[in-house]
């Protein structure tokens, strides 16, 4: 496959992912994937991980910043935007916003997906939910973060 062929693979379940439709995944995610960041092997265990996160977060959406392919790697930069209206990781809803950045770096074989690593800081978004909060002295060094 040619690496535009790969990066249109990687639009498209953004954009299912988007839509909420995980559908595609049998068709592009490989039975041997494996997401070493969130621990997920095979197509099931990634549809449940999106499932769980869309009921947290059901107006989640997505945007490519940046797309790079070479050899059977697809860089992608992305924000992700969503409000959490659901449980999500055993925390009800808490009616807030969040808005992270990451990077996440997807591995093609034949068509398929057999990898993603993601670099997202989790650590903000648990920030935003409320949380997570910043002790007296952090507040101090750190007073533009702290609000």
């Amino acid at each position: 496959m040619s690496l535009e062929e790969d990066k249109a693979i990687i639009r498209s379940l953004y954009e299912a992912d988007n839509k909420k439709d995980l559908s595609i995944l049998d068709e592009l995610i490989s039975p041997d994937f494996f997401d070493p960041t969130f621990q997920l092997r095979g197509p099931e265990s990634y549809k449940q991980f999106e499932t769980m996160f869309f009921q947290g977060f059901p107006d989640w959406h997505e945007t490519i910043e940046d797309i790079v392919a070479e050899e059977d790697k697809v860089w992608v930069r992305f924000i992700g935007r969503g409000t959490h209206r659901g449980e999500w990781r055993g925390l009800a809803p808490t009616g807030k916003k969040i808005t992270f950045k990451g990077v996440q770096i997807w591995r093609i074989v034949d068509g398929k997906v057999v990898e993603k690593d993601s670099i997202i800081d989790l650590l903000d978004a648990l920030k935003q939910l409320g949380v997570i909060e910043y002790t007296e002295k952090a507040k101090r060094l750190f007073p533009e973060d702290a609000s």
